[in-house]
């Protein structure tokens, strides 16, 4: 993450550390009527970038212009990937991360229309759902991703999980 003030990129580890358990995705009744309604359209690598942008606008970001690039490129190689959510055809949210193997590290999201991050994650959690993935990391804990079902485990039951994930052979694409 890139210091917001300086710009100095660290590492962090947290611990205990979020994970997204795939079968444990809760999705309320609004949002299971929001995802009935039919009033989004979901995409996959469609807007890469521009849901990178979207994650960094706002005041205080660890997303910085060198994330950005680096991102960017892995996402060339097919390793970073974003999901899209669009409403009237204009981008309303989006999230993206990075695929290994059977985890995915799901880095930042957002929203400009309600409910449009949670259809995002929804169509995400969908996705690796179907591809075999074991894990989906979200490394530090929100209110609004335990609502989603997100949990803490320590960091070596985390190393653990993580180890097995990258031996899975899953593809994101």
């Amino acid at each position: 993450m890139a210091e917001p003030e300086s710009g100095l990129i660290y590492w962090f580890r947290p611990d205990p550390r979020a994970i997204m358990p795939l079968d444990g995705f809760h999705i309320s009744r609004s949002l299971a009527k929001t995802l009935r309604r039919g009033a989004f359209e979901t995409t996959v690598n469609a807007a890469f970038e521009r849901v990178m942008r979207a994650c960094a606008d706002r005041d205080e970001t660890w997303i910085s212009e060198e994330f950005i690039e680096a991102y960017c490129e892995l996402h060339r190689i097919g390793t970073a990937h974003s999901v899209e959510v669009w409403a009237d055809g204009e981008l309303a949210g989006g999230t993206y991360g990075v695929a290994l193997g059977g985890a995915f590290m799901a880095e930042s999201m957002f929203h400009i229309r309600t409910d449009a991050s949670k259809v995002a994650l929804a169509a995400l959690v969908k996705r690796l759902n179907e591809r075999g993935f074991s894990l989906m990391d979200v490394q530090y804990m929100t209110d609004h991703l335990a609502k989603l079902g997100a949990v803490e485990i320590p960091g070596r039951r985390y190393e653990h999980r993580l180890a097995a994930a990258l031996a899975a052979d899953c593809a994101f694409d």
